[in-house]
């Protein structure tokens, strides 16, 4: 069982290894957080002036200073390191593949101006949490839509 939360991270250093869309994806949430973002891949879409892009494969010691990682690249065996390095410095990690080898997931996310719920299922069906925040989305705008902003 995990524990829900919904963390600051404005002004906090985060790093991303790896560039791809996933990776994107978290990035563009990180960023809308407050997040000071770093990634670290030889490839990656420009997001922002914002972000510190670093044009190399992780090493190992690439994680140190952050307050949260995410590792976020197409291999497992990468993930799986840069968990390890992060679980050592007593860091958060999120891990996209495999799941388990991170400290936290991230759930789908309903939002409408400042309500948010969180839809998890633990990774056992990431569809049906993409279409429950698809519904509780609707149902948000239709209920909400002048409340929230």
């Amino acid at each position: 069982m995990r524990y829900p939360l919904f963390l600051d991270l404005a002004g906090q250093s985060v790093v991303v290894i790896g560039g791809g869309i996933v990776a994107t994806r978290k990035i563009r949430s990180l960023l809308a957080a407050g997040a000071k973002v770093t990634i670290i891949s030889p490839q990656t879409k420009r997001l922002s002036k914002k972000v510190r892009w670093i044009r190399r494969t992780y090493r190992r010691g690439d994680l140190a200073g952050a307050y949260l990682v995410i590792a976020a690249t197409d291999s497992l065996t990468v993930n799986e390191a840069v968990c390890r390095e992060a679980k050592r410095r007593r860091q958060l990690v999120n891990c996209v593949a495999p799941p388990a080898a991170g400290n936290f997931i991230v759930p789908a996310l309903a939002r409408r101006g400042r309500i948010a719920i969180a839809i998890s299922t633990g990774g056992a069906s990431p569809a049906l949490a993409k279409r429950l925040r698809q519904e509780l989305e609707q149902f948000l705008h239709r209920r909400y839509a002048r409340s929230t902003k």
